[in-house]
C-alpha cells in the first residue's frame, strides 16, 4: 500500500513575545489549538501567488535586517561579495592572503612577496599576488 503524504508539516518560528501572547490568548478564548488558529489565518490571508496578495503581506511583514544588529535566523544567510582592489595596501593584501599584516611586510621586505615600496608604504598588485600564489613553493 503506498504511503500517504503527510497532512501536516512542522513549522518552527520565533515571534515577538507580544505576538506570542496575543496568539495564546486568542487560541485560549476560542478554545482552539494555536496551530489551527495559525493555519486558518494563513489559509485566509496569505496569497503568495498573486501581486495583490504579496502587496497585502508586505504591509504586515518586517523586512529582514542585515548588518551588525541583525539577528541570524534559520534559513537565510547574508553574503557580502569581496572584490579586492587592483592595487592593495598591506592590510588589504593581508586580508586577501588571509594572513597577518606583519607576515606580508616580512615577506615583502625579504623579496619573497611581489610588491613595491612607495616611500614608507608597501603596495601590492592583486594579479601579482594571485600569480605568486600559483607558483610552486620552490619558486617563491
Amino acid at each position: 500500500m503506498p504511503k500517504k503524504p503527510p497532512q501536516e508539516s512542522p513549522l518552527y518560528v520565533k515571534l515577538p513575545a507580544n505576538a506570542v501572547e496575543k496568539l495564546h490568548r486568542a487560541a485560549e478564548a476560542l478554545g482552539v489549538h494555536k496551530k489551527d488558529l495559525v493555519a486558518g489565518l494563513v489559509t485566509k490571508y496569505v496569497d503568495p501567488d498573486s501581486e495583490r496578495g504579496l502587496d497585502a503581506l508586505t504591509t504586515l511583514s518586517q523586512p529582514r535586517r542585515f548588518g551588525d544588529d541583525a539577528q541570524p535566523g534559520v534559513g537565510w544567510h547574508s553574503f557580502q561579495a569581496y572584490d579586492p582592489p587592483e592595487v592593495m595596501n598591506v592590510e588589504q593584501a593581508a586580508d586577501f592572503l588571509q594572513v597577518e599584516p606583519g607576515i606580508v611586510i616580512e615577506l615583502a621586505e625579504a623579496g619573497r612577496l611581489p610588491g613595491r615600496k612607495l616611500g614608507a608604504a608597501w603596495r601590492f598588485s592583486r594579479d601579482a599576488l594571485v600569480a605568486w600564489l600559483a607558483q610552486p613553493e620552490s619558486r617563491r
